[in-house]
């Protein structure tokens, strides 16, 4: 379906400042934490709580959201998320405890698993398949510069306002933003008359694939507050789950439209583009959980300095998305291999800067290499998302995206997981030097985007020996979408 030019770039807008919102507080509470803590005298285990929990609860809704959408209408379901993000923000807001704040938490990450998957959704459902490249461009600029703009944000606010009030602020920011937003998204976000809105939600699959995701997610997202290994068991009991789940697709699916459809991961660009998102994902968002850290406990940074440390990265993936977004077409997953050679070498760069540079002037020093890496990664994030969902056809959009979103979140906690581990070991084991155990670290985020190259790079050469079957499915999508 599509809709006529103006109103579908209004609605584009409204989607996209929505996701950029719900994004965005994955990253700014970084900053805010020692603020938070001393206000309201948190644990550190209800401080992981705080940044935690809001992406396991934002991962375990993302594929359900995105089937009820496909299945009851993107808008609506756009909306409520919205609504209840919007409150859950001012609960946020005016926690006065721990419990509090991380219930508030909690139900903003649910409410950012609703709205997000229709935002893709919605692209697929507004314009037609030669035309997506440059909406989502614009949709890997967000993600990006969400990310990466998060603790320059949360510094300001935090200098500005103070500690005391400026981490409540954070949470403020999205009541005036989501009020519009769900005002102009009733206004402009198009219906789309479906047939599919009848059929069955999937129950069962909702269930077992909610309960694979927290348990695979729980020891991840926990890694840090509980000793001992057997917390592990747990994500094995989640595999069993998720390959319950699949096993149950498989069934469902024979009679009814099952919850994910598993045919998908047999098109080779999907199937990759999947995994090269989790990779990725594992390595992208470690960088800035790591390098707020040594920027403020390491070099003695403050909360805005720090911020505007990691700037340079959020200017060169804006930049870059938006380009990418126009010519992806053209250069197809080529420019996704370069991308993640241009984040591989500015990460190498800003290690070599940090250890030629010493003391504080390392952070400002690693400027360049950052904006190196930041370009890079807007040819990675966009024409990856864009590739990934070519040969989707609409009427799986919403829960198709949902399925990539849900490996990006379980990417990232992955990577905090294993980086975060190695770094706080690392720190602990060289009697609090923070220099060689961010740099440790950082080379282990490295390797995350190195897999991440080699998945794309064999994307590249597949395609090479299977032109026309590719050709032949891009049509055979091409038609579908019609």
């Amino acid at each position: 379906m599509t809709t006529d030019e103006s109103t579908r770039w209004k609605a584009l807008t409204v989607a996209l400042v929505a996701g950029f919102m719900t994004l965005l507080d994955v990253s700014i509470v970084n900053v805010a934490l020692p603020s938070i803590r001393d206000d309201l005298q948190l644990s550190p285990a209800e401080l992981q709580w705080v940044l935690s929990g809001y992406a396991l609860t934002f991962g375990l809704l993302l594929v359900p959201a995105g089937r009820f959408g496909d299945a009851r209408g993107r808008r609506d379901v756009f909306v409520a998320g919205l609504i209840l993000f919007t409150l859950a923000s001012a609960a946020a807001g005016l926690a006065q405890s721990a419990l509090w704040l991380v219930v508030a938490r909690l139900v903003q990450g649910a409410a950012a698993g609703i709205v997000n998957p229709q935002v893709s959704g919605l692209i697929q459902q507004m314009f037609e398949p030669k035309e997506r490249g440059k909406p989502f461009g614009l949709l890997g600029a967000t993600i990006g510069v969400s990310t990466a703009v998060g603790p320059l944000l949360g510094g300001v606010l935090i200098a500005t306002i103070g500690p005391a009030e400026g981490w409540r602020w954070i949470f403020y920011l999205n009541i005036p933003i989501g009020i519009a937003a769900v005002w102009l998204g009733r206004r402009w976000i198009p219906v789309a008359t479906s047939e599919r809105r009848r059929e069955s939600l999937d129950p069962v699959g909702v269930g077992l694939l909610g309960l694979g995701v927290v348990l695979v997610l729980l020891p991840l997202v926990q890694e840090r507050e509980w000793s001992g290994n057997g917390k592990w068991l747990l994500a094995v009991a989640g595999a069993l789950v998720l390959a319950g789940f699949v096993a149950w697709e498989r069934y469902y699916g024979r009679n009814q439209t099952a919850l994910v459809e598993l045919g998908l991961f047999k098109v080779r660009s999907y199937a990759l583009g999947a995994l090269i998102g989790l990779l990725y994902f594992a390595g992208f968002t470690t960088i800035f959980f790591i390098y707020t850290l040594y920027l403020q406990s390491g070099l003695g940074y403050s909360a805005l300095e720090a911020g505007l440390a990691i700037t340079p990265f959020a200017v060169g993936s804006a930049v870059t998305a938006a380009i990418g977004g126009r010519f992806v077409q053209r250069f197809g997953r080529h420019m996704v291999v370069g991308g993640l050679v241009a984040v591989i070498a500015g990460l190498v760069a800003t290690d070599i800067m940090l250890k030629v540079v010493p003391g504080s002037g390392g952070g400002w020093a690693a400027a360049i290499p950052l904006l190196v890496a930041g370009a890079g990664s807007g040819f990675v994030i966009s024409p990856n998302q864009t590739l990934t969902l070519a040969e989707v056809p609409v009427a799986r959009a919403g829960s198709a995206g949902a399925v990539l979103q849900t490996g990006q979140r379980i990417g990232t906690a992955m990577g905090i997981a294993a980086v975060g581990s190695f770094f706080f070991s690392r720190l602990a084991s060289s009697q609090g030097d923070w220099g060689p155990a961010f740099r440790g670290a950082l080379w282990l985020t490295i390797g995350f985007v190195v897999v991440a190259l080699v998945a794309a790079l064999a994307d590249v050469l597949t395609a090479r020996r299977q032109p026309s079957e590719a050709l032949a499915a891009r049509s055979s999508s091409r038609a579908a979408d019609v």
